[in-house]
């Protein structure tokens, strides 16, 4: 089977789920046999998975302890009158090894564990003993919570004699399975692991049981952007095909990988809660949410009053903490005074050339100046982060071109602020030339 550093396309870019025989063993008993006249539930990492095992040294009887443990013991093949090996077979045929693709780009929005640089090649047998210290170290659990004997010694096997990625996937699908709790530390572990494979993130998270810490909306483990500043821009393009409040909702649910469920949620409320308990105007407020969503949904043409439509996205973040973290209670982050002078700074800097430029300045436009100025006001009055979180959206709202110098800047303040490695690289395309 290809290893990482061979693959001709992420995981991440052809899938967004568990895929493969670990993401067959996810699904129900009746999608399990290939289908007459060759129609087949699967996916193309199915026929690899199928021939990493049938040309591995690997028994029938550990092929089978391994799916009867991934799958729970729901589809047995050999229950159905035909071996492991045939049935394995059938998938193998089914998926004959594909030609090589070109590689696809990725969007900012796909969920994934790396950003889309693909893949890394690790050192040889790194990752397979990497594996094998993660099923050591779930040795026990495994032991106690699968009741199909010899799962960990298959396991072990399958890493070494077949192929350590299939082996990652099985050890996940069979945590999964049955329900095995894993602390915050491994789960950690297996995100950082999973990194080389260039899995979607849901791979890993999607159905595992997780010992999740309380959320703290003061901790930035996003790789992003977040908050109100991350729903706005996804405002600006071609959102139409979904109504405003599912574009409010997908942002609510997008939590990043180590973050625990409705962290995005509760950072995406505290700004909101900010911003429509703050002295701020309505204009200056609307003129904040046009600017950051490049005038991508217009409420001041909709009649849509900004603070009802603050409480409307307060609403949808309440409703999504209610079903995944119904234990927090949500309160404000402290505010990072200290770095309000700097940001005023970065603002007044730029404002002589924000102020020529306009919002959509073809349609409705939004002066520079009113921008700038709504800017100012959230730094002063609402909260320096969010007020330099929507500064960076309003650089590209308005087409501003930078400087590296300035760009450098804005990164390392980024980073004081606790941001993540690419919530300021949105702005890197604006670089124009050096001061």
């Amino acid at each position: 089977m290809a290893q990482p550093e061979e693959q001709d396309e992420p995981y991440y870019v052809m899938y967004d789920a568990d895929f493969g025989l670990s993401g067959l063993a996810g699904r129900a008993g009746g999608e399990l046999l290939p289908l007459p006249e060759g129609e087949v539930e699967g996916d193309e990492q199915l026929g690899e998975d199928a021939r990493s095992l049938l040309e591995s040294d690997l028994t029938d009887e550990v092929i089978r302890t391994l799916w009867l443990a991934a799958d729970r013991g729901r589809f047995d093949p050999t229950a159905r009158g035909t071996t492991i090996r045939s049935w394995l077979r059938a998938w193998s045929e089914a998926y004959p090894p594909p030609a090589p693709k070109r590689p696809r780009a990725a969007t900012k929005y796909v969920s994934v564990i790396k950003p889309p640089n693909g893949p890394r090649a690790p050192a040889k047998g790194a990752m397979r003993d990497a594996v094998l210290a993660e099923i050591g170290a779930v040795e026990a659990d495994l032991v106690r919570a699968v009741p199909v004997p010899g799962t960990v010694a298959a396991l072990r096997s399958a890493v070494v004699e077949a192929d350590e990625e299939l082996g990652f996937r099985l050890l996940l699908r069979i945590l999964k399975a049955h329900s095995v709790t894993v602390a915050k530390g491994r789960y950690d572990r297996f995100v950082e692991l999973s990194d080389p494979f260039g899995y979607p993130f849901a791979v890993i998270r999607d159905d595992l049981r997780v010992d999740w810490p309380p959320i703290d909306i003061t901790r930035r483990d996003s790789s992003w952007n977040f908050g109100f500043s991350e729903l706005v821009s996804r405002f600006s393009g071609e959102w139409f095909e979904y109504t405003a409040r599912e574009v409010v909702r997908d942002t609510a649910r997008y939590d990043d990988v180590l973050q625990p469920p409705g962290t995005a949620a509760a950072v995406l409320l505290a700004d909101v809660t900010r911003l429509h308990a703050s002295e701020l105007s309505d204009d200056a407020l609307t003129a904040l949410w046009l600017a950051g969503s490049d005038g991508g949904f217009r409420i001041d043409r909709y009649s849509i009053d900004v603070r009802r439509w603050l409480e409307q996205i307060a609403d949808v973040c309440r409703e999504r903490l209610r079903d995944v973290a119904p234990d927090h209670h949500p309160a404000p982050a402290p505010v990072r005074a200290d770095l309000a002078d700097e940001v005023l700074r970065e603002l007044r800097e730029i404002a002589p050339e924000l102020v020529t430029r306009e919002v959509q300045p073809h349609w409705h436009p939004i002066p520079g100046a009113v921008v700038a100025r709504a800017l100012e006001q959230v730094v002063t009055q609402v909260d320096p982060d969010l007020g330099f979180r929507m500064f960076l959206r309003a650089l590209v709202a308005l087409g501003m071109f930078l400087t590296r110098a300035r760009l450098a800047r804005y990164k390392a303040l980024g980073e004081r602020f606790g941001y993540g490695e690419f919530h300021v690289t949105e702005v890197d395309h604006r670089v124009q030339s050096d001061e």
